[in-house]
């Protein structure tokens, strides 16, 4: 391609950094600062002269700024083209935007929420349903998303653990790496260095950076206080994770962290994430963030809060306003040096050129015909529903509902609950684009696979009625839970127990039913205790997406292994939290069993565990073998592991493996998630499950973010959860100082099939 003498940088041949320092040196000030504003909902009429000035680089598509439960019109390709001509043929420069919008957990077609995506244990089924994702929204012409969310979140309490990957850092690390190559186009054509992206390709965002799960008591935007290593090794790790998968942006939080607002954290912000880490695109703030830093006290007024940001590391202000009416003037008057506007505009303009957008930044308006909701993404939304499943109960094997060859179904079911026909209400938080009329309810999926049964439906408004029907039934599946306006973004809860008037209509079905199945549908982790022995089995799945109908009826009857497995703990009762598996000793230690514990009035660990799920086969764990006692400086040891399946069924087992460190430097935690595998076992099926272990898989970092691969002797765990399993030592050489290749940081895989 020959590009216009005036516009040498459409040339596609040249690198993508020459490409940006020939359009950045064409720009003037204000067009430079255009580039780092973002609006929402333009409009090509409407913002005409903003559009030919360049005042905005990029918009976000949103109902405002608590959009995660708020639906609107969307997008469509053909807007979007309006919109990209506009701002291509008006302006000096002809400079596209990107268009963005929060597509978390699917587009049209909606997968489980990302806590119900955690609860597979798989990569590879993260990877594909963010890759589905962004084949479905680019073809409505959006391009960036705002999404994963990278955030540790150790209390359910806030509503935002919906969107989290539980309570581990590892795990977080693990499946939202995977999320960015899915979303960014791993599979096809996986952007690194100064590659571009597929047409069908997201630019991913890794937010919100960082702390912002520890938000005190739970409650949306309140401060943090964190200690620098407890920083590093937990909150940090997703982050340096994703940066590694070559995720294109970051968002900076809403909270303070030590007293100081994130969006004006230039220690973390500009020295660590785009120092230490190395990150090379664009930083965005969270909506209205720059604003809210005058909310914070720490600016006067928007334009010492432009200053502050933009000094701090943010690169886009996400609708405030403040960069567009303060950094020319700030620059100008010698406040802000021009270099540090000129190193975010080519971030911006890098990710522009790298989305293709210079090149062509239209979409065919006919591709979302073709791409939304299709026979495949729906099969894959319903395997990712059936992997978010968890069973937690099932006594005197109630489930599954058939035998192994499909008969034995029941004569009479009774479906209960307001989740028994939910359609929407099934997506849970943050899905925009998804349609209610699209999904699967619970009740239609178990008449459909249970065509010769009497299926008998109430949505619970009239208990009396329910326990005539309940009395009837042979079983009866009593589907509970949250309503999606109960979490996400600004839905912070107090209390952990079901929403009122649940409990007592289990109690009263428990009374007069045959056999009850209790299905906690949620878009968090509950508080269960009352339901420790309620009913014959109990299921927890979070929002399971358009065909979490399907997906739950398909582990209920057997016809899918039951395989969920808990990202997060689940507590007794509310007081509890947070709790989580990786906590640190203390200097006494509790004995679980023992005679003391922290509470007067109620036992210490959780009612089921991180990594906790049953299946519908007993498997049975050999004695953990190593390959050898002794880990040395430069060497690397097997841990081997036998799985049995004991059982009649097929069964899939998430083998998680734990180290603990005898003696270290600092205390470290009980119980350290470093290895998953799932594996598929046929009945009397054995497998030999191996993970290796080297100093990366075993390090931890010091107070500024250095590696520490020290020696000692640990304690390496493989079991079906935390606090379960065989054990084996293993004394370790130290590595050499300065060592910095830790290729057990983040696994590739998460399968052993």
């Amino acid at each position: 391609m020959t590009a216009p003498a005036h516009r040498p940088w459409l040339d596609r041949t040249l690198p993508v950094a020459e490409r940006v320092a020939l359009l950045r040196a064409a720009m003037t000030l204000e067009e430079k600062v255009g580039q780092l504003v973002q609006v929402a909902n333009p409009d090509p009429v409407r913002d005409a002269d903003a559009l030919a000035a360049g005042a905005f680089g990029t918009c976000i598509v949103a109902s405002g700024e608590h959009a995660g439960n708020v639906r609107d019109a969307g997008t469509q390709a053909e807007a979007v083209n309006a919109l990209q001509r506009a701002a291509v043929e008006s302006s000096r420069l002809g400079v596209p935007l990107v268009v963005a919008r929060d597509v978390i957990h699917g587009h049209r077609t909606v997968f489980p929420i990302p806590l119900g995506q955690a609860a597979s244990f798989d990569a590879d089924l993260v990877r594909a349903c963010a890759r589905v994702a962004a084949r479905e929204a680019t073809a409505d012409g959006v391009r960036w998303t705002f999404a994963p969310m990278l955030d540790v979140a150790q209390d359910p309490r806030w509503g935002r653990v919906a969107e989290s990957w539980g309570e581990d850092a590892w795990l977080g690390a693990h499946l939202g790496a995977a999320a960015v190559e899915g979303f960014q186009g791993a599979d096809d054509a996986g952007p690194r260095g100064d590659g571009t992206f597929a047409a069908d390709a997201l630019a991913a965002c890794a937010k919100h950076y960082v702390g912002y799960g520890l938000a005190q008591g739970g409650r949306d935007y309140a401060e943090v206080d964190v200690g620098p290593r407890t920083l590093q090794n937990r909150h940090l790790r997703p982050f340096r994770a994703a940066v590694d998968a070559g995720v294109a942006t970051v968002m900076s939080a809403f909270h303070t962290l030590d007293t100081v607002p994130m969006t004006a954290h230039e220690g973390l912000l500009r020295a660590h994430l785009k120092g230490d880490l190395g990150f090379a695109g664009p930083v965005v703030s969270d909506w209205d963030a720059v604003g809210e830093l005058v909310r914070h006290g720490v600016a006067h007024d928007t334009r010492e809060a432009a200053s502050l940001a933009l000094r701090a590391g943010v690169d886009v202000d996400m609708v405030t306003g403040a960069y567009g009416g303060h950094l020319a003037d700030l620059v100008r008057s010698g406040e802000v040096p021009e270099e540090l506007v000129d190193d975010a505009v080519g971030r911006v303009l890098a990710l522009k050129v790298r989305l293709g957008l210079l090149d062509d930044p239209f979409t065919d308006p006919a591709r979302a015909a073709r791409v939304h909701l299709t026979t495949e993404h729906r099969a894959l939304a319903r395997r990712a529903a059936a992997s978010a499943v968890v069973l937690l109960r099932d006594d005197d094997g109630v489930l599954p509902l058939l035998a192994p060859d499909g008969t034995g179904a029941p004569a009479r079911v009774h479906v209960t609950g307001p989740f028994a026909t939910a359609r929407a209400e099934l997506f849970g938080t943050w899905t925009l684009d998804g349609r209610g009329e699209d999904a699967v309810p619970i009740a239609d999926a178990v008449r459909e696979r249970l065509a010769g049964t009497e299926v008998t439906v109430d949505d619970g408004r009239w208990p009396d009625a329910a326990l005539v029907a309940a009395r009837e039934a042979d079983v009866v599946l009593a589907c509970v839970g949250e309503h999606p306006m109960r979490s996400g973004e600004a839905n912070s809860v107090t209390s952990l127990e079901l929403p009122p008037g649940q409990v007592e209509q289990l109690e009263a079905l428990a009374r007069v039913s045959r056999r009850l199945v209790v299905v906690v549908v949620t878009g968090r982790p509950l508080a269960l205790g009352r339901l420790a022995h309620l009913g014959d089995a109990l299921a927890l799945v979070p929002h399971p997406g358009v065909e979490g109908g399907h997906g739950v009826v398909d582990v209920l009857t057997g016809d899918v292994p039951a395989s969920g497995r808990l990202p997060s703990s689940i507590p007794w009762v509310t007081g509890q939290v947070p709790l989580h598996h990786d906590h640190l000793p203390t200097g006494r230690p509790l004995d679980p069993g023992g005679p003391v514990g922290r509470y007067r009035d109620h036992q210490d660990g959780p009612m089921y565990p991180f990594g906790f799920g049953l299946g519908y086969a007993p498997v049975e764990y050999g004695a953990l073998e190593l390959s050898s006692s002794r880990l040395e400086r430069e060497g690397r040891v097997a841990a081997r592991v036998r799985v049995a399946n004991r059982g009649d069924r097929p069964t899939v087992e998430t083998v998680q493996l734990y180290a603990r460190a005898r003696r270290a430097s600092v205390s470290r935690p009980v119980s350290e998630l470093v290895g998953v595998r799932r594996v598929e076992l046929a009945p009397g099926d054995e497998r030999v499950v191996s993970f290796e272990v080297d100093h990366g898989l075993l390090a931890h970092r010091d107070a500024v973010g250095h590696t520490c691969h020290e020696g000692g002797r640990f304690v390496l765990t493989a079991g079906p959860h935390a606090g379960a399993g065989s054990s084996a030592e293993l004394d370790v050489v130290p590595a050499p100082h300065g060592r910095t290749a830790e290729p057990g940081e983040v696994p590739t895989h998460s399968s052993d099939r």
